[in-house]
């Protein structure tokens, strides 16, 4: 099999074939929005095509994002739109494509990679691994009608041209509530998200809303609300739930932790949906430096980290964080107490999964200590707002 990248709006005319076959057919017009949100990454040969005698046989596209780690945007390769024609499956042609991403995920300098699994077991074999979620919950439309705050915010529709101003926005609430998992799009990508016709934006000086309509306009469904004080919350869950004469229900996707659960007036069992997500790091020790730490802690644990696909991860190292920054030092030798690891690991380790779940999992084995250091040092709570 050929893999290479595509170039042209023609190549990428020729994936709709084993998309339909997979996924299922797409009408024209949602077809024709997906050539155009295209074009940018076809310039900067991000989409990519295995073939077997001249005919596409798998697709993979490759995003350029940054994820937030406790407050500090990362370089992040978004994997999405992986694709394999029926009749090639079973026979290691989504290995070969997905390896082959990867690669070109690290040639990109992209220090993570995140995707949203259709299966865990291929993944997990090149080095992903379960990470966080994308949680969508149903909240009562007339509940949040009634958290219209008292002293009045400003709030504006937003376009295409708030696209720089969306940016700035999210990256400073992200930033101040030290969020870990949230995507930072490129203000391009802004620009063509806020043209959608059925989405609806609203922006204030500390907050972003977008929402649409959903089953036939008995349920609102937001897409994303983030801001950054409880009054600016207020406005925006209030104009949402304004929509209470018409549908009941609000279908949320929020932080596990978002303050509009403990806003509400009343909250009972909650019935959350969770799309899961996995993450892979791809450059070490560029994405220990690039995360944040908690404030005021301090540790320095010895490593030895196995990758087989990508080998410079590989080998003996020293976590050493201190003042809420992080780094990896190479180390000339093993430490006899280090933490081992493999790449799956890591990945897991780097979102804030426990040590000692790790530890319990057999994807890492070392000293209670160090292990319990490792576990405060990487503490996080990761959640998504974008499934891509």
């Amino acid at each position: 099999m050929e893999i290479r990248a595509l170039t042209t709006t023609e190549e990428f005319e020729a994936t709709r074939d084993i998309r339909s076959r997979a996924f299922g057919p797409l009408a024209d017009d949602e077809w024709a929005a997906r050539v155009g949100a295209a074009r940018e990454n076809l310039d900067k040969r991000r989409y990519f095509a295995g073939y077997e005698d001249g005919r596409v046989v798998a697709v993979a596209h490759l995003h350029d994002m940054d994820q937030w780690w406790n407050g500090r945007p990362v370089s992040m390769g978004g994997v999405s739109g992986v694709t394999v024609a029926p009749e090639a499956r079973g026979r290691g042609v989504g290995g070969a494509l997905m390896r082959y991403v990867l690669e070109r995920c690290a040639g990109f300098g992209h220090a993570v990679s995140m995707l949203y699994p259709a299966t865990t077991a291929l993944y997990r074999s090149l080095g992903w691994e379960h990470a966080g979620a994308q949680n969508w919950l149903d909240l009562s439309a007339s509940d949040l009608r009634d958290l219209r705050a008292g002293d009045p915010v400003r709030v504006r529709r937003a376009g295409p041209d708030d696209a720089a101003e969306v940016v700035s926005v999210l990256r400073r609430v992200h930033e101040a509530a030290r969020d870990s998992g949230p995507i930072d799009r490129r203000e391009q990508r802004w620009r063509f998200e806020l043209g959608q016709p059925d989405l609806y934006y609203y922006l204030a000086e500390d907050g972003f809303l977008a929402y649409r309509w959903g089953q036939g306009n008995e349920v609102l469904r937001v897409e994303r609300l983030v801001a950054g004080s409880e009054a600016t919350y207020r406005a925006l869950w209030g104009i949402v739930g304004s929509g209470s004469t018409i549908a009941r229900t609000v279908r949320a996707c929020v932080s596990p932790y978002d303050p509009v659960l403990w806003l509400l007036r009343d909250r009972d069992d909650e019935d959350v949906a969770r799309h899961q997500w996995m993450l892979r790091v791809v450059d070490a020790p560029a994405a220990i430096a690039a995360r944040g730490y908690p404030a005021g802690l301090s540790a320095e644990v010895p490593l030895v980290v196995e990758d087989a696909l990508l080998p410079d991860n590989s080998g003996a190292w020293r976590l050493i964080v201190k003042d809420g920054e992080g780094r990896l030092e190479r180390a000339t030798s093993e430490d006899a107490g280090a933490v081992r690891v493999g790449i799956r690991g890591l990945s897991a380790l780097y979102a804030g999964l426990p040590a000692s779940t790790l530890s319990r999992s057999g994807l890492a084995a070392g000293d209670a200590g160090a292990l319990h250091a490792l576990s405060a040092a990487f503490a996080a709570a990761p959640f998504s707002l974008d499934y891509f």
